[in-house]
C-alpha cells in the first residue's frame, strides 16, 4: 500500500486563540494533560517529543474534507485527527462487518467467558507483576541508595512468550465465529505470527503468517515453531511494512473464506480499536496487582513503543488517571541522526499508510523512509493512531533507546534478575537509566511492560557482543 503526506495540509503546528472550555473536553484522554507535581522534574537528554499543548483546537488549512473531533476521540476509529478508515470502497463493507462482530463478541456473555477461559486455562493469564528487586539496587547503588521500586510486567510468561496471544486468540475466536476457516497474518519478530499459529491451531483453522525474509533470517527459531504449528510461513521482500502489505492482499484475494488477523494498533477501523482492547488486558491486571501489592497505582509506566499493541494494552486502563506518567519508548537505530532508526513519533509526519491517519516515516514527497532496529518488532514506519493521538495531546510522553542501549539493558536484566527479555522490550528497559536519576527519592513504583521473551534474540545479542 502506497502511503500519502497529505501534502502539509493537517501537520502545522497552528492553533486559533479560542481555548476549549473544561466543560466540553468529554474525552478522559484529552482532559489528562500533564499534571506531575510529584517529580517536579522532567525527563533530560532524551530525545522526547513531549510538549504539553495547550487546550485549542488545531486550525486544518486546507482539508476541508478531514474533521478534527477533539469531544468524541474513538468515534468511528478516530483519534483527534488520526485514524479513520481509508481503504477502496469495495472493503468498507468487510470492515464494517467486523466492526459489527467485534462489538457483538464485546457484549455477548457466551464469548466473554470463554475468551476470559481461554486466557486462564491457555495463555497462562494472569501474568506476574514482578518485583524487579536487583535492577531496583542496581539504580539505587547509582544514586546515594536512593532510587524507585521496579516492578516487571511478566507478559514473557504467556504461551507463546509474549503479549500477543491476548489478541490473536481472541480475534481467532472471532474468526471461527463469523464462520471461516483460514487466518492470513504478518509478523516482524515472529512473536505475533507464532502465537497466531498456536491459536489457529488450538481452533482448527488454516494459518498463512507472511514475514520479511531477512526477519525470518535473523528469527529462525520463532519461525520454526510457527511450522512445527502448521503454519505455512512465507518470505517477502523487505521488511515488516511489505510482510503486512502482502498479508492484506492476499486477504482480499479471499475475502470469503480467510481472515485478516492484525496484531498491530495500526491500520484501518477496527483494526487498531480491536487490537487495543484485546490487550488491553495487561493494563487492568497491572491495577489491580498494583493495588494488591501497594496499595496504590504505578507512578510510571514504561513500555516499548513499535506500532502500539504493548504500550496500548498497559497505557489504556490508565488514561484517565493524571498522576500515572506514561513513557513509550520508540527505537533510536543507529542514532536519530544516522537516518538508522525506527523512531516515528519522534521524527515522522502525519500521513496516510495502511488505511489510516498516523505518524510516519517519510521523505518530503511523502515515500515512506525504510526503518531500522535490532529488535524486529520495532521496524515498521508508522505507529497506531491511537498512540499519535496521545503524543498529540501531550498525554504521553515518547523517547528513544539506540540498538547498544537496548543491547545492554537486555543484558542487564539477564545477569540481574535472570530473565531473558525481548529487545523489543528491552529498549523500554533502557530507558530507565534516564529516567531514574530524574525522579525524586520518595517512593515511587515504576511499571515497565516485559512485553515478550527473548530467548529468540539471543543469538543477535552473541553476534553483537563477541
Amino acid at each position: 500500500m502506497a502511503a500519502c503526506k497529505l501534502q502539509g495540509t493537517i501537520v502545522r503546528n497552528q492553533f486559533i486563540e479560542k481555548k476549549v472550555a473544561p466543560k466540553e473536553r468529554n474525552s478522559a484522554v484529552v482532559q489528562a494533560v500533564v499534571t506531575r507535581d510529584k517529580f517536579n522534574v522532567k525527563i533530560p537528554q532524551l530525545a522526547t517529543t513531549y510538549t504539553p499543548l495547550p487546550f485549542t483546537i488545531p486550525l486544518i488549512e486546507k482539508a476541508k474534507e478531514i474533521i478534527v473531533e477533539t469531544e468524541d476521540t474513538t468515534s468511528a476509529g478516530k483519534f483527534g485527527r488520526f485514524g479513520g478508515k481509508f481503504v477502496p470502497e469495495t472493503l468498507v463493507v468487510c470492515f464494517n462487518q467486523l466492526e459489527a462482530e467485534f462489538k457483538n463478541a464485546l457484549h455477548d456473555d457466551v464469548f466473554q467467558a470463554e475468551l476470559a477461559t481461554a486466557l486462564r486455562d491457555y495463555v497462562g493469564r494472569e501474568t506476574p507483576l514482578y518485583h524487579a528487586q536487583r535492577l531496583s539496587e542496581h539504580y539505587k547503588s547509582k544514586n546515594g541508595g536512593k532510587g524507585p521500586e521496579i516492578y516487571l510486567k511478566r507478559e514473557d510468561l504467556n504461551h507463546t512468550g509474549s503479549h500477543k496471544m491476548n489478541n490473536a486468540l481472541a480475534q481467532a475466536m472471532i474468526a471461527k465465529r463469523i464462520g471461516l476457516k483460514s487466518v492470513v497474518t504478518a509478523t516482524g519478530s515472529g512473536h505475533h505470527g507464532l502465537a497466531t499459529a498456536a491459536a489457529c491451531a488450538k481452533l482448527a483453522l488454516e494459518c498463512t503468517v507472511f514475514m520479511a525474509a531477512k526477519d525470518m533470517d535473523r528469527q529462525s527459531s520463532n519461525v520454526r515453531l510457527m511450522k512445527l504449528l502448521g503454519a505455512k510461513v512465507e518470505a517477502v521482500n523487505g521488511c515488516f511494512k511489505d510482510a503486512s502489505s502482502e498479508a492484506f492482499r492476499c486477504w482480499v484475494g479471499d475475502l470469503e473464506n480467510s481472515y485478516h488477523l492484525s496484531g498491530s494498533a495500526v491500520g484501518p477501523h477496527p483494526c487498531p480499536t480491536m487490537v487495543r482492547e484485546f490487550q488491553s488486558v495487561i493494563g487492568k491486571e497491572t491495577r489491580k496487582q498494583a493495588w494488591e501489592k501497594w496499595g496504590g497505582k504505578p507512578d510510571i509506566i514504561v513500555a516499548s513503543v513499535g506500532t502500539g499493541s504493548n504500550a496500548l494494552g498497559m497505557f489504556h486502563e490508565f488514561l484517565s488517571d493524571t498522576d500515572v506518567r506514561l513513557i513509550g519508548v520508540e527505537a533510536a537505530g543507529l542514532g536519530l541522526e544516522s537516518g538508522k532508526h525506527s523512531s516515528t513519533l519522534t521524527k515522522g509526519e502525519m500521513g496516510v499508510y495502511h488505511g489510516a491517519i498516523s505518524y510516519l516515516l517519510q521523505d518530503g514527497d511523502g515515500q515512506i523512509i525504510e526503518p531500522h532496529s535490532i529488535a524486529a518488532g520495532m521496524e515498521y514506519p508508522g505507529v497506531g493512531p491511537e498512540l499519535s493521538f496521545l503524543k498529540e495531546s501531550g498525554r504521553a510522553e515518547f523517547c528513544v533507546a539506540t540498538d547498544e542501549e537496548a543491547l545492554d539493558a537486555y543484558e542487564r536484566l539477564c545477569k540481574l534478575e535472570g530473565i531473558f527479555p525481548s529487545l523489543e522490550a528491552a529498549h523500554a528497559l533502557a530507558i530507565l537509566d534516564k529516567v531514574v536519576p530524574t525522579l525524586p527519592n520518595d517512593n515511587i513504583k515504576v511499571v515497565v511492560n516485559c512485553s515478550g521473551r527473548g530467548d529468540k534474540d539471543a543469538d543477535i545479542v552473541f553476534n553483537c557482543r563477541k
